[in-house]
């Protein structure tokens, strides 16, 4: 299974469907939790180019944002990407 990363604030509701989705696949995450963290948000910035949360890595590659997870979802693809 792959690594996979989530930057999150902790009542974000987009944040809690993408880490409810991810653990309904039996995925293990790294939470980073950017509330009250300007270095860890600023990070989070640089790796995705946005500033909202939740921001989503599977291995190496930006998923994107709880919608972009959802949508990956939805066409059957998200499976295979925490497989590889």
């Amino acid at each position: 299974m792959q690594n996979v990363t989530i930057y999150t604030t902790k009542y974000c509701p987009y944040c809690i469907r993408a880490k409810q989705l991810l653990e309904s696949k039996g995925a293990a995450f790294n939470e980073i939790a950017v509330d009250r963290n300007p270095e860890l948000r600023q990070q989070m910035i640089q790796k995705a180019k946005r500033t909202s949360v939740p921001q989503i890595w599977i291995g190496e590659q930006h998923i994107g944002g709880c919608d972009d997870l959802y949508a990956l979802e939805r066409s059957g693809q998200l499976a295979n990407l925490l497989k590889k």
